[in-house]
């Protein structure tokens, strides 16, 4: 256990967690609502510093981030516990469950950096569960990483207060967020409320931290043609060059009534945003070269030519279309 950052003493052995949103007011020998954060005799402790359930080697185009060092490898981990708890989540089992369940390696940061070493990674991606909710342990490995002139990327759903995000935004590089929908979508499905995502969106994108979004589309809940520009609005008005993913639903966890995602309806999807004015847009989770492909803003040339995770063509030189020579957002040397 570490103890946590980011929450303050109250009269009673109480302890008010500030890392996210939930604001947790957290009693003696009880948890916070990620279940990664326990009150023992009035000090907040990260039960999940170490504790890493998963660690893998990925390209970096799962998290998925298209516009960021393509074709690089990068080791991925995550803990138990999350700060929202999605009723579609595709990692509950150590999301929506507390570290004493989840079988876990112990791992410290250094030992993260040396494996990505050992894989000739030079991308740490702090992944699989919400990394808000193991912040401590994420922290610790950013320094080690920017140290070692590596990159680091969060994939996050960007449910975190402003302070732990400015703390930490100085060693981030890049970020996908998931902006899920709007508020009854949140509300209904997430047990959350949008604004401080929205914010935190604002935030790494004012920090000039590299930014994509994914967005996945569930059928009867956030696929209709509002929500969908709803969403495509918000982004278009921070810039037309940040990266949408909008991504296949299948059924899982508790919503397993629901059907996959249609891949017209990602279609659909694609083609408001393209309409709207963003650059670079993706659906994800089908089969669809093109979909996955990277295009010319200016010339509508194919620039990066993917299959699935995987890059079959890369045609950008030094960040340009080798077409008309327009520049291409995106981060494309380490």
């Amino acid at each position: 256990m570490k103890e946590s950052l980011f929450y303050k003493k109250l009269k009673n052995n109480l302890v008010n967690c500030n890392l996210c949103p939930r604001n947790c007011i957290i009693p003696n020998q009880n948890f916070g609502k990620c279940l990664a954060r326990k009150n023992i005799d009035g000090k907040l402790y990260s039960l999940v510093y170490g504790k890493a359930v998963s660690i893998a080697l990925d390209p970096i185009e799962k998290k998925p981030l298209f516009h960021f060092l393509p074709g690089q490898k990068t080791i991925s981990f995550g803990t138990a516990g999350c700060n929202l708890h999605c009723l579609h989540c595709q990692n509950w089992q150590i999301s929506q469950n507390s570290p004493d369940i989840v079988p876990f390696e112990q791992t410290t940061p250094k030992q993260i950096i040396g494996e990505a070493k050992k894989n000739n990674s030079k991308i740490i991606s702090y992944t699989y569960n919400e990394p808000t909710v193991f912040y401590e342990y994420a922290l610790d490995t950013m320094k080690i990483a920017k140290k070692e002139k590596m990159r680091n990327v969060v994939v996050s759903n960007g449910f975190i207060n402003k302070k732990p995000l400015e703390n930490w935004a100085k060693f981030i590089d890049a970020t996908n967020i998931d902006l899920k929908g709007g508020k009854k979508f949140y509300q209904n499905i997430c047990s959350a409320w949008p604004e401080p995502i929205l914010k935190a969106i604002e935030l790494y994108h004012k920090k000039k931290i590299w930014l994509e979004i994914t967005s996945l589309i569930v059928p009867g809940h956030n696929d209709n043609e509002k929500d969908i520009k709803e969403v495509v609005k918000f982004i278009k008005n921070l810039s037309e060059n940040i990266p949408v993913h909008f991504s296949a639903f299948y059924p899982t966890y508790k919503m397993k009534n629901i059907p996959r995602t249609d891949e017209k309806t990602l279609l659909k999807a694609r083609n408001i945003a393209i309409k709207a004015g963003l650059n670079y847009v993706y659906a994800g989770n089908i089969l669809n070269r093109e979909t996955s492909t990277t295009f010319c803003p200016s010339c509508k040339k194919s620039l990066i030519i993917r299959q699935g995770f995987f890059i079959l063509e890369n045609r950008i030189k030094n960040g340009k279309c080798p077409y008309c020579n327009e520049k291409i957002a995106g981060v494309w040397k380490h």
